[in-house]
């Protein structure tokens, strides 16, 4: 096997890893821009759009047994691996014909978790020291690696990430029986917020900038591996925010593999995932605690139904609000309005009064589903568009 096909075998290897808020699939993102490399990933931008990113292992022999992942040991499938010195080359190569602007590596856990970590942060050393890389740069610190392997990433680092896959230590041990859950998970995230300085926990992270030192973690759950539930996870997601500064918890839907000890378990449904990160964005942006969450009697959230439309739903107490008066905290509970809406609103109403829905939608909102749960210049929104169009 030459170097481009081992390549592209570990790069397709770390397609499971949901390093960052991604703009559409790699394969559709290469063929736009006329390339046949699905191991350039678009990495979404905070500022909007998105940027190529190198997503790739350094190795794919694993010593692990997680029961849902087709690298796990045992089973049959080809090994690959880099050496340092070849890999950090070829992103070199890469970035200079500017076909990449950063870099996600991780690892499957090679002879052993400190062998696997050294591997990584090898490879990072040398894009930062020997080939003077100082721009975006993911490492994924590997489940039982070494408090110094950790501060070595996190000075390396843009950004680091722990996968915590399952929200407890009995959902674990159902996968794995090689990973403890306190030892090598939690423990390391905490490591990790002890070690990013506050200050640039709350700076923004974007590919391409020159960055010195971690300044965000962020994590992953593999949704339905296990009889997990979505409170479950939510709630585990929602610590992870308060006590540790997560910047982002990443929801993958399980799909089963050929030849592991879950091929036969269904698939969790896309719309089960969709719910989970709209729960999730609840949390960070939207002002709502995880007993807000309107989960079901079992822990599970409804597929019909979005999460913030449905507990506005179950609160007819609390509304209409008028858009004219109420403070951003509420308007931020009304459906078909989000943040960047609600800063719109209330700039506008600082210059006069609104009058309509279309006024609304020109300023982002969703009016179809607003429009039950908001008064606008004292009116119920039917009303005030009628009133506004009679008034033109």
């Amino acid at each position: 096997m030459d170097r481009r096909q081992k390549f592209t075998a570990l790069a397709n290897a770390a397609q499971f890893d949901l390093a960052c808020a991604c703009g559409g699939g790699a394969s559709a993102f290469a063929r736009r821009r006329g390339l046949d490399e699905n191991w350039i990933y678009p990495a979404a931008l905070p500022g909007g759009g998105v940027a190529p990113m190198l997503k790739v292992l350094t190795s794919s022999a694993c010593e692990r047994d997680c029961a849902y992942c087709s690298l796990r040991a045992g089973h049959d499938c080809q090994r690959y691996t880099f050496g340092a010195d070849e890999l950090a080359a070829i992103f070199d190569q890469l970035y200079r014909q500017r076909r990449i602007r950063g870099a996600f590596l991780s690892s499957a856990v090679t002879k052993n978790p400190v062998s696997a970590m050294d591997r990584i942060l090898a490879t990072a050393e040398l894009l930062r020291q020997r080939y003077r890389f100082y721009g975006y740069l993911h490492l994924k610190v590997i489940p039982g690696a070494q408090r110094s392997q950790v501060e070595r990433a996190v000075q390396l680092a843009t950004r680091v990430s722990v996968n915590l896959e399952v929200p407890s230590a009995r959902h674990l041990a159902a996968l794995s029986s090689r990973k403890d859950f306190e030892r090598d998970l939690l423990t390391p995230l905490r490591w990790i917020a002890e070690l990013i300085d506050p200050a640039a926990r709350r700076a923004r992270t974007s590919p391409g900038q020159p960055l010195r030192g971690a300044r965000s973690q962020t994590t992953q759950f593999v949704v339905g591996a296990t009889d997990d539930t979505d409170r479950e996870i939510i709630g585990r997601a929602s610590q992870l925010y308060r006590e540790l500064g997560l910047a982002r918890a990443y929801y993958s839907k399980f799909a089963p593999r050929p030849g592991t000890p879950l091929a036969e378990r269904p698939p969790t449904p896309f719309m089960r995932e969709h719910r989970l990160y709209q729960s999730d964005f609840l949390l960070r942006s939207y002002g709502f605690s995880v007993d807000e969450i309107p989960f079901a009697a079992d822990g599970s959230l409804a597929l019909d139904q979005d999460p913030k439309q449905r507990w506005a739903a179950l609160h007819p107490e609390r509304f209409p609000i008028e858009v004219n008066r109420a403070p951003a905290g509420e308007l931020l509970r009304v459906p078909g309005i989000g943040p960047k809406s609600v800063e719109r609103i209330v700039q506008t109403r600082r210059q006069g009064q609104l009058h309509s829905l279309e006024e609304l939608a020109e300023l982002g909102v969703a009016t179809r589903r607003a429009a039950p749960f908001v008064l606008i210049a004292g009116r119920r929104a039917a009303a005030a568009q009628l009133a506004f169009k009679w008034a033109v």
